[in-house]
């Protein structure tokens, strides 16, 4: 039996294709437009994975312009059935520090939520893959990391970072806070995709500690993450069954 096809969505932590090996573009067109980027198809070890960057080439495209239908609709035409997204967060609670990871369990996301179901009457339950969401922690875990193996993701907007008074009404709702995973995870139940995200932690969120939160600041820390990012997702492409 042929191994899945796996499919990288990479954030602001990943945003090289160093995963793949004897890689090459894959430009295509969806009924929702472009992709951020061509979608890269190479392997890794004997596994086909499609990368596929959400900020696009350069980490152009801001949260609210990503086109999530076109990215995951492009995945699944290229074969993808297992999906493994990074994502950059900001913490909600002081145990959770910087540099920790989070493979969240579920998510709160009620805004501008997109949708194949524009012209028709459907209702998915969401869902995060409870075996990539395993195999997400054993990565983490065989690479020295610290991992948290359940959490709740709050997905807001963007691009601007969030008021004090929205962080602590947020605080009542889940452990980390984005602004893209709720989203594709979404748009990949409704696609039959599995979807499991890794979320890096890179900040604390605005008020969480007494301390001036400033974008460089995240940049910062996403830098000192993506090795530990990269490293993870190799080990994850390598334990999907």
């Amino acid at each position: 039996m042929a191994r899945p096809t796996v499919g990288l969505l990479g954030g602001s932590g990943l945003r090289d294709r160093s995963v793949l090996e004897d890689d090459e573009p894959r430009a295509l067109e969806t009924p929702y437009g472009s992709p951020s980027d061509a979608p890269r198809i190479g392997r890794h070890g004997s596994r086909t994975v499609v990368f596929l960057p959400r900020h696009g080439k350069g980490h152009r495209t801001p949260p609210h312009r990503i086109n999530h239908r076109a990215n995951l609709w492009a995945l699944r035409e290229l074969g993808v059935t297992h999906v493994l997204a990074t994502s950059s967060t900001g913490s909600l609670r002081k145990p959770i520090a910087p540099g920790t990871f989070v493979v969240p369990h579920d998510y709160v996301g009620f805004w501008n939520v997109p949708t194949f179901h524009d012209e028709e009457v459907a209702h998915v339950t969401p869902v995060l893959d409870d075996e990539l969401r395993a195999v997400l922690v054993h990565a983490a875990k065989s690479e020295g990391q610290n991992v948290r193996t359940k959490g709740v993701y709050v997905q807001t907007t963007g691009p601007r970072l969030e008021t004090v008074a929205e962080i602590a009404f947020f605080r009542t709702l889940g452990d980390v806070l984005g602004m893209t995973m709720a989203s594709e995870a979404t748009l990949a139940t409704e696609l039959g995709l599995r979807y499991a995200s890794l979320c890096s932690v890179d900040n604390f969120c605005n008020g969480i500690v007494d301390r001036p939160l400033t974008f460089a600041q995240i940049q910062e820390t996403q830098r000192r993450n993506a090795v530990a990012v990269r490293a993870i997702l190799r080990r994850a492409v390598e334990l999907i069954p």
